[in-house]
């Protein structure tokens, strides 16, 4: 059978009108995808103090948290600045400022194990990432997240 033109169009049309309700059903998840999404990989113990102020400058730089869906994964060696006994006040400053603007702090589950720490031993607002650091990585990058490694 071939489709005649008035039968692609109530096609067209009745596709249209689906995408549409899909859409205005579930602003939330429109707003999302309007706002950039980035993940900041962290594993080296002497860019913990760079990659907080790239963090906070890119915050900043769009115009404040509202514009932007930041995700900070930590894993390796650095983590162990974010320990609570550990940290010092100037990290405890700035990881408390981006946690407050809406950035996601996780914590690689492997390198927890590894380190035998537990998440009330991190600074507040971390996450486990039990699937490990770079598959969280991973994951984030195939939501459409842009990934930098300072």
């Amino acid at each position: 059978m071939i489709p005649t033109r008035r039968h692609l169009f109530s096609r067209l049309f009745a596709s249209a009108t689906a995408l549409t309700w899909t859409a205005s059903s579930n602003p939330s998840r429109a707003d999302d995808q309007a706002v950039p999404g980035v993940a900041y990989h962290l594993s080296d113990v002497d860019k913990v103090a760079f990659v907080l102020g790239n963090i906070e400058n890119h915050l900043d730089g769009v115009g404040g948290p509202q514009n932007v869906r930041i995700v900070l994964v930590v894993h390796g060696p650095a983590l162990a600045l974010f320990q609570q006994k550990m940290a010092n006040a100037d990290i405890r400053r700035r990881l408390a400022r981006i946690f407050g603007d809406g950035v996601g702090l996780a914590a690689c589950g492997n390198t927890m194990t590894a380190q035998s720490v537990e998440l009330e031993d991190l600074l507040p607002g971390f996450e486990r990432a039990d699937e490990g650091g770079v598959v969280r990585l991973a994951r984030l990058q195939a939501e459409g997240y842009a990934y930098l490694r300072p």
